[in-house]
């Protein structure tokens, strides 16, 4: 049909549907049970929210075209989230284990921080959780408790001590 037969006002706009945060191509999507129990629990928030769209045919149509378009992207991650138990104590960092560092160069020189090494999806620095694929947490990994770890990070790399693994 030709395009001097549609209404302008018949064309709606795409919903922006934002990205979730990026799992790299061939990489597993580790989740810990925490991690899972939170993506079961922002489904139902957002099935709950598309109940309740309201206004006009139109703006209920493009809120829920919005909302379908995020559970789209979610229930992706859950149907392909595998979730891992935090390993047992066995002097290694894993997945799931928090590890307390100490800075051993830059300007935060001799501060402790503890991070918990966790999935994409539940990753927030708010909350000293970093995901599994972030640069830190790759550094670490299968690192033990003593171990002195290198960081790169531009012209300075960062330097730290691993002083405890929970």
């Amino acid at each position: 049909m030709s395009r001097g037969f549609v209404r302008e006002d018949d064309q709606e706009e795409a919903p922006f549907i934002p990205p979730r945060a990026p799992l790299p191509d061939g990489v597993a999507n580790y989740v810990t049970p925490r991690g899972l129990e939170q993506l079961l629990q922002e489904r139902a928030g957002l099935m709950e929210e598309r109940a309740r769209a309201g206004g006009s045919d139109e703006e209920r149509r493009r809120t829920q075209a919005g909302i379908d378009g995020r559970l789209a992207l979610l229930q992706e991650r859950i149907n392909t989230a595998r979730v891992v138990e935090a390993a047992a104590d066995d002097g290694e960092v894993r997945f799931g284990n928090t590890v307390t560092l100490l800075h051993l160069s830059g300007p935060m020189k001799d501060q402790q921080h503890r991070w918990t090494i966790v999935g994409v999806d539940e990753a927030s620095v708010k909350e000293h959780r970093i995901a599994f694929t972030a640069p830190l947490a790759r550094a670490l990994m299968g690192h033990r408790t003593g171990d002195e770890v290198e960081l790169p990070a531009g012209a300075a790399p960062q330097h730290f001590r691993i002083i405890g693994i929970s």
